[in-house]
């Protein structure tokens, strides 16, 4: 009997060309020296992908890339990986999408994004039914991030992999339209996680405080959400348990690019190996942490390494 993918991931695949550091300068200055200029793959699925590879999982990327040099990339790298990329959509004529990212001294990054690129051009009919069969997990890494996937679309996708037999999970980026939670009540109730960062969640809520945030995300029939609270580690929340789970205190911070990406695949790797939620968080921090010791949506040195944090008391 053929073997179950641990995880199926549906999103952004991108390449980043980071500089860091970087100040205004670089707008008035004719040539900036940066200590660090550096390619890498990125986009959120990706970097779930590749973390969750990098963990032992079995993963399957769902997403779209042009036939050119940096679609090129992209497929070795995940090929390198052994991540399952029948479903990575390649099409010509299309542009992949690249970022660039500028890392300020105090490690936060700012985006130059590519309008006409691939990475906002994946259409709903553009995930067959058989992208879904055999998996364990589905995670639609960004909502927001898709223009054609709207409540609609992403309800039908969630319902087909609620049928399937998958645990059905998001990510998700700031509302770009004014979006509220009306305008996903659909799609909320067929989620069994969702992980959104602080800001992310404050936006799309017009909520402050962590738990009516929550709760909010709770009454439209998510099964869990977890909240990224950046250097203060998460918040994690059901109808029946509630974590604040710190962050490893001991990271030496240099760039937080893909430090979200690492934090759900973590957390969603240590929940498909039965473990707790409160521990998935601690295990998800412990990942985080390692990402944001390097340059780029690099995710984490090895599984080994996580461990190893993850069991720091």
């Amino acid at each position: 009997m053929k073997k179950k993918t641990d995880f199926i991931l549906i999103g952004a695949c991108v390449l980043d060309v980071l500089a860091q550091p970087v100040t205004t300068e670089v707008f008035t200055a004719g040539s900036t020296a940066a200590s660090h200029i550096s390619i890498h793959t990125g986009g959120d699925a990706l970097n779930e992908a590749g973390v969750l590879a990098a963990l032992g999982a079995s993963v399957r990327l769902i997403g779209k890339i042009g036939l050119d040099m940096a679609g090129s990339f992209i497929k070795k790298s995940c090929l390198q990986a052994q991540i399952d990329t029948s479903f990575l959509l390649e099409e010509a004529g299309l542009e992949t999408g690249v970022n660039i990212v500028f890392i300020d001294p105090f490690g936060e990054r700012h985006f130059i994004t590519s309008a006409n690129g691939s990475l906002r051009r994946l259409l709903p009919e553009e995930v067959p039914g058989n992208a879904l069969q055999m998996g364990r997990y589905l995670c639609f890494a960004s909502i927001f991030v898709f223009p054609a996937f709207g409540q609609a679309a992403l309800v039908e996708l969630f319902a087909k992999a609620h049928a399937a037999g998958l645990i059905v999970c998001a990510d998700m980026t700031k509302c770009k339209h004014g979006e509220c939670l009306r305008d996903l009540e659909g799609c909320l109730a067929l989620l069994d996680f969702i992980f959104p960062n602080y800001e992310e969640a404050a936006l799309l809520t017009g909520l402050t405080g962590l738990d009516e945030i929550a709760d909010a995300f709770l009454c439209r029939g998510v099964g869990c959400i977890v909240i990224k609270t950046g250097a203060n580690g998460c918040f994690l929340k059901t109808r029946q348990e509630r974590y604040e789970a710190p962050a490893y205190p001991y990271a030496r911070y240099l760039d937080t690019t893909g430090a979200g990406d690492t934090f759900t695949a973590c957390f969603l790797y240590a929940h498909s190996q039965g473990m707790p939620l409160a521990e998935c968080a601690k295990f998800a921090n412990a990942g985080a942490s390692l990402c944001i010791e390097q340059i780029g949506a690099a995710g984490i040195p090895s599984a080994q390494q996580v461990w190893e944090r993850y069991k720091i008391p």
